[in-house]
């Protein structure tokens, strides 16, 4: 069937949650995808910080061709090889003691909600019944299931599904005077993206977050950071939080982690795993003999010498580059980001841009209405930055006129 064929049939058979491209994938190489007529799009979309390793890694392929012919799942009530070889890896990596494997990051956060919750009742100085507010920040977003929805900050998301979970209070973004009026003792947990990404690929403040830091260590309260999409690689090291020392005390990680399977994590400390005992949560599908062997493979490569430092400078040549098209159209506002998890703020809307970029053949998103986000595989090179530049050039350039006269007559 070709694109137009499939694309009647989703009208007619799917739920309509999606606004699909105009683009039916049938194979993937590399930094490329591949449509149904041959064309290719140089991929600076990455599967929404999924194909950190791009399309066919070959490693990648091989791991999976050899697992798919021993064994695919088992219930989490037998052991298999590879899940506590990679709990030992992640919690290696994090500096934190234990691991839950779950399906989606969604999933994981609200498994780590729960945990903020329990580990509150077993710790805390008043009635059990009433420590279970979670903090989360304005502009935040940590899935669409109802739980994590309750701490996703956008009104169009969470609206249309109300009464959410109760308990839920949202804090000013790097406003650390309301971080401190808002906790109270029935605070369980501070809840944060250290880099927001749906909400625009926005760095979290250093005095904020060490902030938040203190006041949960102050309290009693958990420090959860959601890296689903800025961990794991992204900027550049395993863990965003990293760069600011930070000590959380329970982590998510989701997206890049099997390679494109579904498989995420929370980690936790060990004092705060032991909130959970057998009966308390479960999972079918997550942390699988597949997704855990894909997994393993995946940080292997992260660690292998000089693959992170390359991110890092990839990452800081991209941000040049975008800089270039800021100082020459007016219509680029802002460029921000952190490795390759990198964001070009317009001063107009950006699905038209995403929608011009496409039939030209590289593929972006666009979030917050006018953000131009780039969540390339991590083995990009400068050489595929050119090639999206000479792309979004011409396209910026037919919007600065319309920019300019809108600026000229408020």
């Amino acid at each position: 069937m070709n694109r137009e064929q499939i694309a009647e049939l989703e009208k007619r058979v799917l739920i309509p949650t999606y606004d699909r491209l105009p683009l039916l994938a049938v194979r993937g190489e590399g930094c490329y995808l591949y449509g149904e007529n041959g064309k290719k799009y140089l991929d600076f979309l990455g599967g929404l910080a999924v194909n950190s390793l791009g399309y066919a890694h070959p490693e990648i392929m091989a791991a999976l061709r050899d697992q798919a012919e021993t064994i695919l799942h088992v219930s989490n009530l037998i052991y298999h090889p590879y899940q506590a070889p990679l709990a030992e890896k992640l919690t290696r990596l994090s500096g934190l003691d234990r691991a839950f494997f779950a399906s989606t990051g969604t999933e994981a956060i609200e498994g780590a909600m729960k945990l903020a919750r329990a580990y509150a009742r077993l710790h805390t100085p008043v009635e059990p019944s009433e420590r279970y507010e979670i903090l989360a920040l304005e502009n935040s977003f940590h899935g669409r299931t109802l739980g994590a929805l309750s701490a996703t900050w956008p009104k169009k998301y969470r609206e249309p599904f109300q009464p959410l979970v109760p308990g839920v209070r949202f804090v000013r973004r790097n406003d650390t005077v309301h971080l401190r009026e808002s906790f109270t003792p029935r605070v369980a947990a501070v809840l944060l993206e250290v880099i927001q990404g749906e909400g625009g690929v926005v760095e979290i403040r250093e005095d904020f977050l060490k902030a938040a830091q203190e006041l949960c260590h102050a309290h009693g309260a958990l420090l959860i950071c959601d890296e689903i999409q800025c961990g794991l690689g992204r900027t550049g090291r395993f863990f965003a939080y990293s760069k600011f020392g930070l000590k959380p005390d329970v982590v998510v990680v989701a997206k890049p982690l099997a390679a494109g399977l579904p498989l995420a994590a929370i980690l936790a400390r060990e004092e705060v795993a032991q909130a959970f005992s057998p009966g308390l949560h479960g999972t079918t599908f997550g942390g699988g003999p597949l997704q855990c062997r894909l997994a393993l493979k995946v940080l292997e490569i992260f660690e292998r010498p000089g693959f992170l430092a390359h991110v890092r400078e990839v990452g800081a040549y991209f941000r040049a580059q975008l800089e270039g098209l800021r100082s020459e159209f007016p219509v680029v506002r802002e460029v921000r980001g952190d490795g390759l998890m990198v964001a070009m703020e317009l001063a107009a809307p950006g699905k038209g841009v995403v929608r011009q970029a496409l039939e030209a053949g590289v593929l972006v998103n666009c979030t917050q209405e006018n953000v131009l986000r780039f969540l390339p595989p991590l083995i990009i090179e400068s050489r595929h930055v050119d090639e999206l530049v000479r792309v979004l050039r011409p396209i910026l350039a037919a919007l600065v006129p319309a920019t300019a006269t809108k600026r000229e007559n408020p």
